[in-house]
C-alpha cells in the first residue's frame, strides 16, 4: 500500500525571495531565497509541525518555473536533512491544468526528495466539469504519479469547482491517493468525508486548510490540518491538536475552545489577505523574509501598510503571547 501522510498540522510555507537589498534583486522576478525558506522549515519542525506543504497557493507555486520548483524543494529537503529531520515529511504542491504537466511536476517533486504530492483540482473550465470528470482526472494523474497524491479542494483559487464527497469517496478508493485538503468552509462536507463509512480512513487522510475549523474538524474525524496560520504560529496551532488527542474532557475542552478562539481571529488575516497577510506577519513576528516580498501581481505588501497591520495588531499579540509560553517540541 502506498504511505500516507502522518495525522497532525502541516504548515503551507509561502516561498521566499530575496531582499530588495540584495545585489541580485529583480523587482519583476526577484530570485527564491533558499537560506531563509530552509530556516523557516526548521524553525516550523522545531515547533512541532508534522510536515510541509511546500508549492501550494501560499507558496505562490504559479509564480515559479519549473526549475525553482525543484530548487526549492531540494533546498528544503537537504537542510532539513543536514538537521536530523531525517525523512521529514514534504508534499509538493501542483497547480497545473493538463494531466501531463502535473505529473511532470510530482516526477519532479519525488526527485527532490517529496514523499506527497497535493494536486490542486483542475478548475479552468469548472462550469463545464462534471463530477466523473474531476475523477477521471484525478485516477489518470494518481495512474501515472510517481508519489502518492492528496486532492487540493480549494474553490477560492479553482474557479470554483465543486468535488462533492461522494466524488471524494470514489477518489479514495485509488491506491494511489491518500488524503484530501479541504480548503472551504463547508464543515458539513469535512464530516461527510472524514467520517464517510465508504471510505478507508486508515489509507486516507481528511485535513481541513482553515486552522479556524481545526476544533470542530477533528471532532469529526479530520486527520488535522494544513494551515496558513501555523506557518506564523505553530506552537499554538499544534498545541489545540495535541489537546484535542490527549484529552477530551469537558475541562479540556474549555482550554481547546479558548485557544481556538484565538487561533480563529489570526485566521481572519489569512484569509483577507492570503500569502500577503502570511509573509507580512511571518516577516514581522518571526524576522524571516521580507513582508513585501511576494513576486507580481503580490509584491508591496498588505495596501494600507502600518496603518492595515495596526488593524491585526491585538490579535497577533495575542497569540504571539500564547506562543511565547510553549516550548519546542520537534515533530519527529
Amino acid at each position: 500500500m502506498a504511505p500516507i501522510p502522518p495525522k497532525g498540522i502541516y504548515v503551507p510555507v509561502p516561498t521566499f525571495f530575496v531582499s530588495k537589498s540584495a545585489s541580485n534583486y529583480d523587482p519583476v522576478t526577484p530570485a527564491v531565497d533558499i537560506s531563509t525558506q530552509a530556516k523557516h522549515a526548521l524553525h516550523l519542525a522545531r515547533s512541532g509541525i508534522r510536515g510541509l506543504v511546500i508549492l501550494g497557493s501560499t507558496g505562490e507555486a504559479v509564480h515559479l518555473t519549473s526549475a525553482e520548483r525543484t530548487q526549492v524543494l531540494k533546498g528544503v529537503r537537504e537542510e532539513l536533512e543536514k538537521a536530523g529531520f531525517k525523512g521529514y515529511p514534504i508534499l509538493a504542491g501542483t497547480a497545473a491544468q493538463s494531466i501531463v504537466e502535473t505529473v511532470q511536476h510530482l516526477e519532479d517533486a519525488k526527485d527532490a526528495g517529496s514523499q506527497w504530492g497535493m494536486c490542486l483540482a483542475p478548475g479552468y473550465f469548472a462550469s463545464a466539469v462534471s463530477q466523473q470528470g474531476i475523477v477521471d482526472w484525478f485516477t489518470a494523474v494518481a495512474d501515472r504519479s510517481p508519489i502518492p497524491i492528496l486532492v487540493y479542494h480549494y474553490p477560492g483559487v479553482s474557479n470554483n469547482i465543486v468535488i462533492t464527497p461522494s466524488t471524494m469517496e470514489k477518489l479514495a478508493s485509488h491506491p494511489n491517493i491518500v488524503g484530501c485538503k479541504l480548503s472551504h468552509g463547508d464543515v458539513a462536507d469535512h464530516g461527510l468525508i472524514a467520517l464517510s463509512p465508504n471510505i478507508d480512513h486508515s489509507q486516507f487522510r481528511t485535513f481541513t486548510g482553515l486552522g479556524q475549523q481545526l476544533l470542530p474538524v477533528l471532532t469529526l474525524g479530520g486527520a488535522g490540518a494544513i494551515d496558513g496560520l501555523a506557518a506564523i504560529f505553530p506552537k499554538t496551532v499544534v498545541r489545540l491538536y495535541n489537546l484535542f488527542q490527549e484529552d477530551q474532557s469537558f475541562a479540556q475542552l474549555e482550554k481547546m475552545r479558548e485557544l481556538q478562539y484565538k487561533i480563529s481571529g489570526g485566521e481572519k488575516l489569512v484569509v483577507k489577505w492570503g500569502t500577503i497577510g502570511v509573509k507580512e506577519a511571518v516577516s514581522r513576528v518571526l524576522g524571516f523574509g521580507d513582508k513585501d516580498g511576494g513576486r507580481l501581481p503580490l509584491s508591496g505588501g498588505l495596501p494600507g501598510g502600518e496603518t492595515e497591520w495596526e488593524n491585526w495588531k491585538h490579535v497577533m499579540e495575542a497569540l504571539e503571547a500564547v506562543e511565547k509560553t510553549l516550548p519546542e517540541l520537534e515533530s519527529l
